[in-house]
């Protein structure tokens, strides 16, 4: 079990964000947007699902997963915190968190469920961002040209999602999670994230008034499909999570590893000096 560290991200968030603050690129920042969009509802679930599922293990793993169960809380509480903060930004230029919405009501469906279908659910969820995170870690293209303090915030945020890949995973399995229904959830999952990013940033799209130029949609395909595009990198990833010998520990840490040390004076751990 790894221990992991709660940080702080010392950037200027109080500053108004740009229209098209990622490299005044459209359709990029419309498509991080509705990603930031989606992570205070999402990033509550994975803490719901952790606190469900940690008081019904056995006694000897608990102990030996609370220390990793109690940093993972931690890093997506702040997660959620400082997304809050910079869709504040997004709303006073007039975009409408409309995936927030979807998420809450299908939170509601899951009440009284076995803590293992949040857990599977938050396994599959983690995987996605898993990936995107390694995307953004070791691709130039996604934030080329992006605000430096913002450019600073995604990958602050996809390191600790890299560094916490397995936790989810973990406690799944350790509760007795099976492997059919980790599987009938990573679809149903990889369902509803593609649909609900693809109708948010469409809605951030239309309400930017940049939704049919030419040029925002080039940008999409090759941000999509291009030699450094998300879909070719993350494809065979995905499939990598339907394999019964799958563990996302075999996915590279190694980027977000060696971005926190390198902004270790941006990223201290909470109750550090400033």
């Amino acid at each position: 079990m790894s221990e992991l560290t709660v940080r702080r991200l010392l950037i200027d968030l109080e500053s108004p964000v740009a229209r098209h603050w990622n490299g005044g690129d459209a359709f990029r920042t419309a498509l991080f947007n509705a990603l930031s969009f989606s992570f205070p509802a999402g990033e509550q679930i994975f803490i719901d699902s952790m606190r469900l599922g940690a008081p019904r293990l056995p006694p000897p793993l608990a102990e030996a997963m609370a220390v990793e169960i109690k940093g993972f809380i931690g890093q997506e509480a702040t997660h959620r915190r400082i997304h809050e903060r910079f869709n504040a930004h997004l709303a006073q230029q007039g975009l409408v968190n409309h995936w927030e919405g979807r998420i809450v009501r299908r939170v509601a469906r899951l009440k009284g469920i076995d803590p293992r279908i949040w857990l599977a659910v938050t396994a599959a969820t983690e995987h996605f961002t898993a990936m995107l995170a390694e995307h953004l870690l070791t691709q130039r293209s996604p934030l080329d040209g992006a605000e430096p303090r913002l450019r600073d915030l995604w990958l602050w945020h996809a390191s600790e999602e890299s560094e916490h890949r397995s936790t989810a995973f973990d406690l799944y399995r350790a509760l007795g999670g099976n492997e059919r229904w980790r599987r009938r959830l990573f679809y149903i999952v990889t369902w509803h994230f593609a649909t609900d990013l693809a109708r948010q940033t469409t809605h951030n799209l239309w309400r930017d008034g940049t939704l049919w130029q030419p040029s925002t949609w080039a940008s999409g395909w090759r941000w999509l499909f291009g030699r450094e595009g998300v879909l070719r990198f993350v494809w065979p990833r995905w499939k990598q999570y339907l394999r019964a010998d799958f563990h996302p520990s075999q996915g590279d840490g190694g980027p977000g590893q060696r971005w926190l040390a390198e902004h270790a004076e941006l990223t201290p751990p909470v109750g550090a000096g400033r």
